[in-house]
């Protein structure tokens, strides 16, 4: 029997072994920090405040209640899924008809463009927080339209960073997609744009969902740019979780709670949509 037709031969024990050993202690040690958050967001205060115990003596859900009053967590609550939701809805809006266009046109500037894109990609994201400062404020300060502490402000900032991600991830994904299934909808009498929104689009979802998953957790846990770009109006939920720390205390089992009822949202849509992720990661990677 020639090589390539033999049946694949089963792995060592030993090596089954040793992989179920090593995934399980991966597994302990990921799970680790949640069991600490879950325990410690159930525990009086003064038990979170003295000796660690892995097993805590009495639970409670009153730190779940707490959250809610100790600061205006709601509303930072909203800020985030507004601001998350808005900056997700554009970047995916624009990356689809910009890698459409990149994906099947060839045009003049267009490799330019797609490496000025892939550069800026290269930069940290902290040497971009004065130039937008100061654009921000310069623009409130000629026309009014007042960017700096404003959720419109924030979205734009958070598009500066999953956009160009976005493009690249859908220049590839559309790239799989062979151009006949284009031609053959305008055989049918679609345009550019009806193949794109009849054929193009119903075939790239797993990718497309894949970007708006990027783009939400970016916004959703980003930190430094939304303690600067915001005030007390429009704080987003990763900048409000401070407000639990004050000069005398710090109530560290309101923290835990707050945490694990802001996750929920992010986890959630990871757990509906992994199937459409996985896919769209891995499209167009043996090309």
């Amino acid at each position: 029997m020639p090589r390539s037709l033999r049946p694949p031969t089963a792995p060592p024990r030993s090596f089954v072994w040793t992989r179920r050993i090593v995934l399980t202690l991966l597994a302990a040690f990921t799970a680790l920090p949640v069991y600490v958050m879950a325990t410690s967001s159930l525990k009086p205060l003064r038990e979170v405040q003295g000796e660690f115990r892995w097993i805590p003596r009495g639970l409670t859900v009153q730190p779940y209640l707490d959250i809610w009053r100790t600061i205006p967590l709601g509303r930072y609550f909203a800020n985030s899924l507004v601001v998350a939701g808005t900056a997700t809805v554009c970047s995916v809006t624009v990356a689809v008809f910009a890698a459409y266009a990149v994906s099947r046109y060839r045009f003049r500037g267009r490799r330019v463009f797609t490496v000025t894109v892939l550069a800026t990609q290269m930069f940290p994201g902290i040497l971009f927080l004065l130039p937008l400062f100061l654009l921000f404020v310069n623009i409130g300060n000629a026309t009014g339209v007042m960017l700096y502490g404003s959720r419109g402000g924030l979205v734009l900032t958070y598009l500066t960073f999953s956009l160009p991600f976005s493009l690249w991830m859908l220049v590839g994904y559309f790239d799989s997609i062979p151009r006949e299934m284009d031609q053959a909808a305008m055989v049918d009498g679609c345009g550019p744009v009806g193949a794109l929104f009849r054929v193009v689009i119903p075939a790239a979802v797993p990718g497309i969902v894949a970007v708006a998953i990027y783009a939400f957790m970016t916004a959703w846990g980003e930190v430094l740019f939304a303690s600067v770009m915001t005030d007390d109006r429009t704080r987003t939920v990763a900048i409000g979780l401070q407000n639990y720390s004050t000069l005398n205390d710090v109530y560290w089992n309101q923290v835990m709670a707050a945490s694990l009822v802001v996750s929920v949202p992010v986890v959630a849509g990871f757990l509906l949509l992994q199937r459409y992720l996985v896919a769209g990661l891995t499209a167009g990677a043996v090309k």
